[in-house]
């Protein structure tokens, strides 16, 4: 038996097993990479042919060339691939678009091919998965709800205001939070040498859609409401475009620090909602519609009225809330945090757009909306913040409804799409000197209009079905929150001190928060009406 055991050990040991126990790994090796590429593998119809690209590493594709700043990486591949190209996070192909030509026949001429959503494992965190802007549902249901999520939006933005028949309620709720802006900085400025702005910005645009969802503004020391704005870049962490937890599935089963807050923040903020729509639950009166989350409550309770299509069950409210604020949040906060950071960092630019509210409203009157499209700098200041800052890099990815054919490129049906807006709002083929703040590019010779052909060109918002349902009011809350700002206040930071604008990716591009903010009044607020 000894000698047996000894026989078998020196079997295990011999050369000639030991190079069959190496080949035996290195076959299964083989197959495992071949079963975890099988996914990149693509059938083209005949006389078709698919998007050029850079050749990934086995198992993580094009993940190590995307890991830092990916809209600038896919940019300079765009270069090289073209503005219909494909690349690889993981094993998953994902198409990337650039090019305002491109863009536009796939989002808008192609409109419904590119329209869908791709079924990402960090969507399903937000809203429960039913987020009218993250959910992968495109059809008749989905187009209804977000009609008339979009039509609730624009409804009471333009109604009348209770107070003024000049002036409209959205026009109403952004003065009232813009003057209390004003007055807590100078209020801060008293108290500190100097301070973040931010801190206090992002609370007033909160309310404003507060005011119009909710019905109801939050004192700025609310902790629930702070906790909840001031965390929301944990969103934008890894709601981003290209996150590689989405698309290699190993990932997702290890500890994630970012992953774990991203799905405490989407619950604690559906907490939030819950507890406000249950309150207007139990004080609906259909005689007395408050704000949009009565309107749609009213509509989900008024069957014979409502479409089939668009009929809202219950439970089904909160996640309309929740697209609504979002939309009229987000891209606000940041618009006005990128103007701040422009205007001290230019302060020739921000002495100019002073000067045009002078000569155009003066100084008894605050600005109104009506203003807008008499104040050709500042319109075209705003547009340049939008287009150099792109801080909306990439739409939230699209994904293909069918086979489809774009440039020349067969793309088949559930495909990832990343837009590549960043590169548009860079393309020295539509800019000249596309790195340089510019907003006189957008004016006339005279300097007296806004060329509107290229106010299109810059890209922001998205294009198409899929295009941001908040646009609307968040061009105008941006443009009454900044003319109120500067009316009243003038910019600047503490001497010796500098604004780093060097953007850190995210779903939404942010810069670093500055502490060292000064505001100094320009005239007695008391002379305005």
């Amino acid at each position: 038996m000894a000698a047996g055991m000894e026989a078998a050990t020196g079997l295990a040991g011999s050369p000639s097993s030991v190079m069959a126990t190496g080949v035996l790994l290195v076959a299964t090796a083989f197959c495992l990479l071949l079963l975890l590429t099988q996914p990149l593998r693509r059938r083209v119809p005949k006389g078709l042919k698919p998007p050029p690209g850079p050749r990934g590493l086995p198992v993580v594709g094009n993940v190590l060339e995307l890991r830092k700043d990916p809209h600038l990486a896919l940019t300079r591949l765009s270069q090289k691939y073209g503005d219909v190209m494909e690349v690889a996070i993981g094993t998953q192909p994902v198409l990337v678009l650039s090019g305002l030509d491109t863009l536009r026949q796939a989002l808008v001429r192609q409109g419904e091919d590119f329209m869908g959503r791709p079924d990402l494992p960090s969507f399903r965190h937000i809203a429960d998965g039913q987020s009218l802007g993250f959910s992968p549902e495109v059809g008749e249901v989905w187009k209804a709800r977000r009609k008339l999520a979009q039509n609730a939006l624009k409804t009471f933005s333009i109604a009348a205001s209770s107070t003024s028949s000049s002036s409209c309620l959205l026009e109403e709720h952004v003065s009232k939070e813009a003057a209390y802006l004003v007055t807590k900085f100078l209020q801060v400025m008293e108290e500190e040498q100097s301070f973040d702005p931010y801190r206090y910005l992002v609370v007033s645009v909160a309310n404003v859609i507060c005011a119009m969802c909710f019905g109801k503004r939050y004192d700025h020391n609310d902790q629930e409401l702070l906790s909840l704005v001031n965390d929301s870049e944990k969103f934008g962490e890894v709601a981003a475009a290209g996150n590689p937890s989405d698309f290699i599935p190993l990932l997702r089963y290890l500890p994630s620090r970012s992953m774990d807050l991203f799905k405490d923040y989407n619950q604690r903020f559906v907490r939030f909602l819950q507890a406000i729509v249950k309150e207007h639950y139990e004080t609906y009166d259909k005689d007395n519609i408050r704000d949009i989350t009565d309107s749609l409550i009213e509509q989900c309770l008024d069957k014979k009225e409502a479409s089939t299509a668009a009929r809202i069950p219950n439970e089904k409210i909160v996640n309309l809330v929740n697209d609504l604020f979002g939309a009229g949040f987000e891209s606000v906060t940041n618009s006005l945090s990128w103007c701040l950071m422009y205007l001290v960092t230019y302060p020739n630019i921000q002495k100019r757009i002073q000067a045009e509210l002078d000569q155009t409203i003066g100084r008894e009157r605050r600005p109104r909306l009506s203003d807008q499209g008499t104040l050709p700098y500042t319109e075209a200041f705003i547009l340049e913040m939008f287009r150099h800052s792109s801080f909306l890099p990439f739409t939230i990815p699209h994904s293909t409804t069918k086979d489809t054919v774009l440039n020349g490129y067969y793309i088949p049906k559930g495909r990832c799409v990343f837009v590549n807006q960043w590169q548009v709002n860079h393309d020295e083929k539509l800019w000249k000197d596309p790195h340089v703040f510019n907003p006189e590019r957008f004016l006339n010779a005279e300097g007296t209009e806004v060329n509107k052909e290229d106010g299109e060109k810059v890209l922001i918002f998205g294009l198409g079905k899929r295009r941001c349902i908040g646009e609307f009011i968040a061009r105008r809350q941006v443009f009454l929150f900044l003319t109120t700002l500067l009316q009243q206040l003038e910019f600047s930071v503490r001497d010796g001190r500098k604004v780093d604008m060097t953007p850190r990716y995210g779903l939404s591009l942010k810069h670093k928060r500055c502490e060292h903010f000064q505001v100094k009044q320009r005239f007695p607020m008391a002379s305005l009406s």
